[in-house]
């Protein structure tokens, strides 16, 4: 008896699947949308900058594949359901959510944090929460519902080994990305039993190019990696590629980090 031989690539087929990334309009977002439609799933790129998801969605469009740019603040509920439903309207229902967008958003920026907590106040620490943590409720909240009734999801949320270990120059953000990454097990727990499957990557330092900021300041930052090197958006992309693909499948209410030995896990 003769059989096709395994193909790899093909458990991580995507065809025929929707995707939505946020905050897609650069950096990491950027990659995981680029991955996703060469691996063959239509692809939802949203930003908060619309000219930003656009030149996105034209790069996959440009490279062969489909994808369309929506943008929206993910912490505006009614905004981001209207998204889902115009998504739905011109691709199809969104079986796939990447809930990339996060830091501060657009209206506010780390600079706010860089104080000590105590001296901080309380109108700084909402640009956090609502993008990394409410956010990510909002997305799922408006994504679920499609997933439950077609039988199939895969919820993919970025956190931050800031919200795994600490950090004492973000507590604000730690304890949003915290917060997503214990929503998700209650989501994957939740979604189990209509094949919905809820994860998160935890990133580290991650750099868009090899270029150092400052050497000096770097070379001491890369004492604390097991891998002396950053991490790059390629690094975040292919494990959220696996987590999305049927490789993927019985995974889930699982954090994993991503991040050079930087920390580590069980």
């Amino acid at each position: 008896m003769t059989s096709e031989p395994l193909r790899p690539d093909d458990f991580l087929r995507l065809d025929e699947r929707v995707a939505l990334v946020t905050g897609a309009g650069q950096g990491v977002g950027a990659r995981i949308a680029r991955y996703l439609a060469a691996s063959g799933a239509r692809v939802v790129v949203n930003d908060y900058f619309a000219d930003r998801a656009a030149e996105v969605a034209q790069s996959i469009v440009d490279a062969g594949g489909e994808a369309i740019a929506l943008a929206c603040d993910v912490s505006d509920f009614a905004s981001v359901s209207s998204m889902l439903a115009q998504a739905e309207h011109e691709l199809g229902p969104v079986s796939i959510l990447v809930n990339n967008a996060g830091n501060a958003g657009a209206r506010g920026t780390f600079d706010s944090m860089a104080i000590p907590f105590w001296e901080s106040d309380p109108s700084d620490w909402q640009p956090f929460l609502d993008v990394n943590l409410t956010g990510v409720m909002n997305c799922c909240r408006a994504a679920m519902p499609a997933m439950v009734r077609g039988g199939h999801g895969r919820i993919i949320t970025i956190v931050s080994d800031a919200g795994r270990v600490g950090e004492p120059s973000l507590p604000v953000y730690a304890a949003a990305k915290a917060g997503a990454a214990g929503f998700m097990r209650s989501i994957a727990k939740a979604g189990g039993r209509h094949l919905v499957t809820a994860n998160c990557v935890s990133l580290s330092t991650i750099r868009d190019s090899d270029a150092a900021a400052d050497p000096e300041k770097d070379a001491r930052h890369l004492r604390d990696y097991t891998i002396r090197r950053f991490g790059t958006p390629d690094d975040a992309a292919g494990v959220v590629l696996l987590l999305a693909s049927e490789s993927g499948s019985w995974i889930t209410g699982q954090t994993i980090p991503v991040n050079g030995g930087y920390s580590s896990a069980l």
